[in-house]
C-alpha cells in the first residue's frame, strides 16, 4: 500500500525528480534560515554596554535579516524554475506514455499476428534458412578436402595434390555462385 503525500510516497520513491530537487532546495532553505535564526538568539546572550557595541550588534541582527531574506528569494526565484522544469519532465512521462498507447497501423497488426502465429519473425527465416545452407555446404566441402588430402597423400604427388586443391577451389567457387542464381533461372544466351 503506497500513501503519497505530495508527490513523495512514505516508501522512499520521490516521484519526479524535479519533485526531489524541490524538496532538496526547500531543506537547504530550511537549515539557511535556522542557521541565521539561531544567530540572531546568540545577539541576544551578546553584552552591549556601549553606544558603538549597540550599532555594531543592531547591524549584525540587519544582517541576518538580510541573510534570512535573500534565502527566501532565493528560494523563490528557483521554485520559479522548478515549476518550468517539473511540467517539463511531466509533459515528458505523458508523451512516452502517449507513444506506447498510440494505435497500430493496419500493416502493424497483420505483421504482429502474422509473428504470434508463426512463432517466428519474418525477417529472420530467410536469413536462418542461408545460414543453414552456407553452413551445411562449408561442412561438406571441409569433409571432402579433408578425404581428398587423406587420399591424394597415398596415392598422388605434390603437383598431383597442388592441381587436386585447385580444381577443389574452383568447385567451391562454382557451389557459392550457384548459391546466388535464383531457382527458376534459366540462361538465354545459347550457342547456335
Amino acid at each position: 500500500m503506497n500513501i503519497k503525500l505530495q508527490g513523495i510516497d512514505l516508501l522512499g520513491n520521490l516521484g519526479l525528480k524535479s519533485t526531489q530537487d524541490r524538496l532538496n532546495r526547500q531543506a537547504e532553505r530550511d537549515n539557511k534560515i535556522a542557521f541565521f535564526e539561531q544567530q540572531k538568539e546568540n545577539l541576544k546572550n551578546m553584552k552591549a554596554d556601549t553606544i558603538d557595541e549597540i550599532a555594531r550588534k543592531l547591524d549584525m541582527f540587519h544582517g541576518y535579516e538580510d541573510q534570512i531574506a535573500a534565502a527566501r528569494m532565493e528560494y523563490n526565484h528557483s521554485q520559479m524554475f522548478h515549476v518550468f522544469d517539473e511540467a517539463q519532465e511531466l509533459a515528458e512521462k505523458i508523451a512516452e506514455a502517449a507513444e506506447k498507447n498510440e494505435p497500430k497501423t493496419p500493416e502493424e497488426r497483420r505483421d504482429d499476428m502474422i509473428e504470434e502465429a508463426t512463432g517466428v519473425e519474418n525477417e529472420g527465416l530467410l536469413d536462418e534458412l542461408m545460414d543453414n545452407l552456407t553452413e551445411a555446404i562449408e561442412e561438406s566441402t571441409e569433409e571432402m578436402v579433408e578425404e581428398l588430402q587423406e587420399t591424394s597423400e597415398e596415392v598422388l604427388s605434390e603437383d598431383e595434390l597442388n592441381q587436386m586443391m585447385l580444381l577443389e577451389e574452383e568447385q567451391i567457387e562454382r557451389l557459392e555462385q550457384e548459391k546466388n542464381v535464383p531457382e527458376n533461372y534459366i540462361p538465354f544466351d545459347y550457342r547456335i
